[in-house]
């Protein structure tokens, strides 16, 4: 029987959190504790801070200034022009929201519940733990982190705090993408021993001459704990078409841009969001026109061969499956679009708004569709592949163990140096 002492907002919001990372059936609320009888509990709006605030972000702003379920509250970015501008934008729909530039200053308040991570990657893991260790519960940008170590270091503080965390990669919430991944996964293509993913190319690093900073841009702090170089207003732009993503200090290249979302559909699809594959080959090793890496059972993604138009091309040994945003979808036997499941049939998880799941997720303390663990084995596979990428070599990997086998140099390269002002938060 449930005590009958009141909850307090804070309290409700937290309650069977750690039961849910447990694995122990989380604790139910009442409804009209979390606002859901009809009508809305006092206070019950989800009180949020959005800590980097350039390109994406932008999206994120508008969804959650116009949810019923929150109230965004505070903004954090090292670059005070964008800070500025995101602050204008949320005054001027809702009034009152205040400005950091440290992101530990706005986790510092007791009254926000929970943060959302759009940072460039190489911040993503220190962020996200020093807000679980405030306790936040934590929607991260993907890739989850830049490294493998760091992947670890954030399940293990999601474990150790009891917090939610839903990691970006918003394809697992698009019925398109589900549907493939179910047509896949219940062997209605037959035997999938070959996917195809498009990810694309950024053009390659570059070393920039040193420009005159900004004013009101701290940018020792957004390099944070990547290696000192000089500012560049091309080094640390957000752009879709390099900017940041290009540099192997701040983001993973493709495999953390478009790989992110691409092979985590294809994990979900295979059935190893708590595995991975056991090898990674990088283009141009003795002659390969394709990056690949190959499962256990011998399946191989290759990335950026034919997906005839589409994203992610499922090739089974009875047909395919090819999907791609914006409602792409084609299959062979045509047939199979249309496919209707049946009650012996495996579903697989249902979420039509990816941040409404993390916020229902944050509410009810059940884990979210692309919770800390699926975002560290997408994240590792991300990683695993860039190691062979800057390697040139292929990189043998133990899922099971989790490391690096035979291979020192990719063992190490499992993690990064880091600036010593900026070491990880536990």
């Amino acid at each position: 029987m449930m005590n009958a002492t009141p909850l307090t907002r804070r309290q409700a919001l937290k309650t069977g959190l750690a039961a849910a990372l447990a694995g122990a059936a989380p604790a139910f609320l009442p409804s009209h504790v979390l606002g859901r009888s009809g009508t809305r509990a006092p206070n019950s709006r989800i009180r949020l801070g959005i800590i980097g605030n350039g390109l994406i972000a932008k999206d994120h702003r508008a969804y959650f200034l116009t949810s019923a379920e929150t109230e965004v509250v505070a903004l954090c970015d090292v670059n005070r022009a964008l800070l500025d501008a995101a602050l204008a934008e949320v005054r001027d729909a809702k009034g009152a929201c205040d400005g950091y530039a440290d992101h530990l200053e706005l986790l510092s308040r007791d009254d926000i519940d929970a943060v959302m991570v759009s940072t460039p990657d190489h911040w993503h893991a220190a962020i996200a733990i020093d807000a679980m260790r405030m306790g936040k519960d934590v929607y991260i940008e993907k890739p989850m982190t830049l490294t493998v170590d760091e992947s670890r270091a954030v399940k293990a503080a999601a474990m150790r705090y009891g917090r939610i965390v839903q990691v970006g990669t918003q394809q697992r919430s698009d019925a398109w993408f589900r549907k493939a991944a179910e047509l896949v996964i219940n062997g209605r293509i037959g035997e999938v021993r070959t996917i195809v993913a498009s990810l694309g190319e950024f053009p390659p690093p570059t070393q920039f001459a040193a420009d005159p900073v900004p004013d009101g841009f701290d940018y020792d702090r957004w390099l944070g704990p990547a290696p000192w170089e000089p500012y560049h207003p091309k080094r640390v732009v957000g752009s879709y078409g390099g900017g940041w993503r290009c540099f192997w200090e701040y983001g993973s290249r493709k495999n953390g841009d478009w790989g992110a979302h691409h092979f985590d559909i294809i994990q979900w699809a295979l059935g190893m969001d708590d595995s991975g594959p056991v090898l990674y080959v990088p283009k141009g090793y003795e002659g390969e026109p394709h990056q690949y890496h190959v499962y256990a059972n011998g399946t191989k993604v290759i990335r950026d061969g034919d997906v005839k138009g589409h994203m992610i091309r499922f090739i089974g040994d009875e047909g395919e499956v090819l999907v791609g945003r914006d409602g792409r979808f084609a299959a062979t036997p045509a047939s199979l679009k249309n496919h209707v499941f049946g009650s012996n049939d495996q579903r697989l998880e249902v979420s039509d708004d990816h941040r409404l799941n993390w916020l229902d997720a944050v509410r009810t303390g059940s884990q979210p569709i692309c919770h800390v663990g699926v975002g560290h084995r997408t994240g590792t596979l991300c990683c695993l592949s860039g190691i062979a990428e800057r390697l040139g070599r292929p990189v043998r990997w133990d899922p099971q163990a989790e490391t690096v086998v035979g291979d020192a140099v990719a063992l190490r390269m499992l993690d990064r140096p880091r600036r010593a002002s900026y070491a990880l938060p536990s």
